[in-house]
């Protein structure tokens, strides 16, 4: 008897995980139309169908997933955690298709296409650029600017869910913890911005002398930190040196938080430098340029202007997880590799589109090492207050955040240690360590930067691994953790 109420038990979590999972698939098919006129402009006619299949699919699934039986007013927050892991995992799924249907690729060629594309993740297996149809080529960039709309309205859903959140603007409903209403209640405020930023963008993108296409797949790429680029060998493709000026102001637009474009726009007042996240965002890309730009010169022997220029860019594109490069790391020092790991690995601000860790965890832990450090040399009778962002936040709220922060920390460095570990051993790789960290690292904090190991000649286990980390890293880690545990231990 036992035995069957758990296995019911299970049976109603799970229908109200997917019963979630529907209504994002249907929310989110309408967005996905619009490679359709792409592909009518272009008179690409035979992706029509391909392309049209998107969002068909994410249209039925999610109705048929809707008619689940299901308590729509008391969701626990675990269950909608494990529908989030299967969102990102079926947007996925579902648009791997019009690269099964169009090219000669295997599924799990496709499905890392996608999976990077919807991740923001500038890693790609895809070769002979020139042959493939722009509505594809546009598919995959669109993916990404998709991915990072749905991420800065996700975070901000599961950041004001946090007891160290003072907003009052964009907060969701919290008598019960659906995603979906919690992610349009949040996002509608800042889709605006969002759009804005992008259209900004492709005007200053244009001031490179790139043409109004290009610009427009660039932008969709760098607001979104995402890194696609419609030309075989990136950046470099274009051999423009302004270009590269221009993308760092919108890499770094990407990794800033959302809300204090819209908290400016209210307060009609610049704001950004009250932000923690925008100070340590800016400290970390300055310092950080002068490290790169110093052991290019002095250690790897480059001259001091393609010093400059790599150095710049790709420290910011390090630290926003933006997948640009305007030079290949695997000829960089090993100290350059390790220090530029450390800032993919940190990434942007949370309320942004970028990945890693994120700055308020840096900031949070750092605070809290202090905090504790203390404590430690004050009696026990003695309150020491924990301040963040100015002001005191009572105990009982600090330490579950900080634990909070420190487990997605904790389980990240895992993350990395495992799929390494699996990579070595069924693959001998001709690559260093610190290469290969580096590219794991990249594919976790959804940058996309490579040494050269990720490549559409890696070993199938090793491409697996790759689609795996990346699904876990733009998820922040927790909810596919939280997937697993439901799938082993259930709703109990």
């Amino acid at each position: 008897m036992p035995t069957i109420l758990v296995g019911m038990g299970r049976i109603r979590y799970f229908s109200t995980v997917l019963g979630e999972l529907g209504e994002m698939l249907v929310f989110i098919s309408p967005l996905t139309l619009l490679p359709l006129p792409v592909a009518v402009i272009f008179q690409e006619w035979e992706m029509f169908v391909p392309l049209a299949i998107v969002p068909a699919l994410f249209f039925c699934s999610g109705i048929l997933l809707n008619y689940l039986p299901r308590k729509k007013e008391d969701v626990r927050f675990s269950a909608a955690l494990c529908s989030v892991a299967l969102v990102w995992l079926a947007f996925a799924l579902i648009s791997c298709i019009p690269f099964l249907m169009v090219l000669d690729i295997s599924l799990s060629d496709a499905l890392f296409e996608a999976m990077a594309g919807w991740t923001g993740t500038g890693f790609s297996l895809l070769t002979n650029y020139d042959t493939l149809p722009e509505s594809l080529l546009f598919w995959r960039t669109y993916m990404q600017w998709i991915g990072g709309l749905a991420v800065i309205s996700l975070s901000l859903t599961i950041a004001f869910r946090s007891g160290l959140d003072k907003s009052s603007l964009f907060r969701a409903e919290r008598r019960a913890e659906r995603i979906l209403p919690s992610v349009i209640a949040n996002g509608k405020e800042i889709w605006a911005v969002y759009i804005l930023l992008t259209v900004i963008s492709v005007g200053l993108i244009m001031m490179a002398r790139v043409p109004l296409w290009d610009a427009l797949n660039l932008a969709l790429s760098a607001i979104s930190t995402g890194g696609f680029i419609p030309k075989y060998g990136g950046i470099l493709y274009y051999q423009n040196p302004f270009l590269e000026f221009v993308l760092i102001p919108v890499m770094i637009l990407g990794s800033t938080p959302f809300t204090l474009y819209y908290m400016t726009y209210r307060s009609r007042k610049i704001s950004f430098f009250s932000e923690e996240q925008v100070r340590l965002l800016f400290i970390f890309l300055i310092f950080g340029a002068l490290l790169v730009i110093a052991d290019l010169i002095f250690l790897a022997g480059f001259s001091v202007e393609q010093s400059l220029r790599q150095g710049i860019f790709m420290t910011a594109a390090a630290i926003s997880t933006t997948g640009f490069q305007n030079g290949n790391p695997h000829l960089y020092p090993s100290v350059t590799v390790v220090f530029l790991t450390m800032l993919i690995f940190i990434g942007g601000a949370s309320g942004s589109t970028a990945g890693g860790i994120r700055l308020s965890r840096i900031a949070l832990g750092y605070r809290g090492i202090i905090w504790w450090f203390k404590r430690v040399f004050v009696r026990s009778r003695v309150l020491v207050p924990f301040k963040y962002e100015g002001r005191n936040v009572p105990v009982e709220v600090a330490e579950p955040e900080l634990s909070k922060s420190m487990l997605v920390i904790i389980l990240s460095v895992i993350t990395v240690f495992i799929a390494t570990m699996l990579v070595l051993q069924v693959h001998i790789i001709s690559f260093g360590l610190t290469d290969l960290i580096f590219d794991i690292v990249s594919a976790l904090s959804s940058c996309g930067i490579t040494t050269g190991y990720v490549n559409p000649s890696m070993p199938l286990l090793s491409k697996w691994v790759f689609i795996v980390v990346m699904w876990v890293g733009r998820l922040e880690v927790i909810p596919v953790f939280v997937l697993i545990m439901g799938l082993v231990r259930g709703s109990d």
